[in-house]
């Protein structure tokens, strides 16, 4: 049995990848500052330490007590930054350098999310982890520093960390109303309330859809793989390129429902195509989502049915 730490546990993915630690027989604790996560998400004996990871004095303290860390705090939102850059750019740039510099001073493996928004709106898809990256927002500007950071304290201190680039995950604890919400959960909020769905440009634009279970297994994997001396960036998806009209298809389909569609002007920035390849992550880490889209659908939405009773 290990002791692990997992920034941001209490959030979605984080709080997934707690449970499967927790099964695994393994001692958890999280930090957490609690924006967006929530102590409900966590079994109860998991040790909640409610901070952030750019102002949190005891951060080397906590991650010097466990054999491995999980990065996973974030400010998840392109909205947040267009608030307020600097803000958000403290704990996604500023906050991760100091998760990574502990770890690197006192010899802990780390895994952290890295995202498929570095990545921006590339031509080359599939995207394999050696396409140019071209990030389009300030979110994915902070994920690729994080990745040079990690490769900086590698060589000078020895840092042991591998990165992960989540493409759009989903699964049930993705709170609709929430400005870090996915596109997925939103619109199942939408459809399961009579609600039409707005659409920005014309529902062709794909996305690789992984699901929340699959991401948990692969972070796992990854910190097997790190502890081991390893270190490296990989893709975390299907490899399977889902138009928003697709989407909305199959999710009509798991609801039972004709769905209504409002189409507006496309927005600034938005990425058209984001398809990756798990190829890498699969020869390396043993990684693979198992989870198709209409399977997930269905155990997200009999989440969401039952959350809200």
């Amino acid at each position: 049995m290990a002791r692990y730490l997992v920034t941001g546990g209490a959030g979605f993915i984080g709080s997934h990848l707690v449970d499967h630690l927790v099964e695994a027989g393994h001692e958890v604790v999280v930090l957490d500052n609690l924006s967006t996560g929530a102590r409900f998400n966590l079994p109860p004996q998991v040790d909640l330490v409610q901070g952030d990871i750019a102002e949190f004095e005891n951060l080397p303290a906590l991650i010097a007590r466990v054999n491995g860390c999980f990065h996973l705090a974030a400010i998840a939102s392109v909205q947040q930054y267009q608030e307020g850059w600097a803000k958000a750019a403290k704990v996604n740039f500023y906050g991760s350098v100091r998760v990574l510099e502990a770890a690197a001073r006192a010899n802990v493996p780390v895994v952290y999310a890295s995202s498929a928004a570095i990545y921006g709106n590339n031509p080359l898809q599939p995207l394999i982890e050696t396409t140019m990256s071209r990030p389009i927002s300030g979110y994915g500007v902070d994920k690729l520093a994080m990745e040079h950071h990690a490769e900086a304290l590698k060589t000078t201190i020895g840092l042991r960390a591998t990165g992960l680039r989540f493409f759009n995950v989903y699964g049930p604890r993705q709170v609709p109303g929430s400005p870090y919400s996915g596109v997925i959960s939103i619109f199942l909020n939408r459809l399961a309330a009579g609600q039409p769905i707005t659409v920005f440009g014309d529902g062709e634009q794909a996305r690789d859809f992984v699901y929340v279970s699959d991401v948990a297994g692969a972070l796992m994997r990854a910190m097997s793989w790190t502890a081991a001396g390893n270190c490296g960036v990989f893709n975390i998806c299907r490899g399977e390129a889902i138009t928003l009209n697709d989407l909305i298809r199959v999710l009509a389909g798991v609801l039972e429902c004709a769905p209504e569609i409002r189409y507006e002007e496309s927005r600034a920035g938005d990425i058209r195509i984001s398809l990756g390849s798990s190829v890498a992550a699969a020869e390396r880490l043993g990684f693979t989502g198992n989870v198709a889209l209409e399977e997930g659908l269905r155990y997200t939405a009999d989440w969401a049915r039952k959350s809200s009773q």
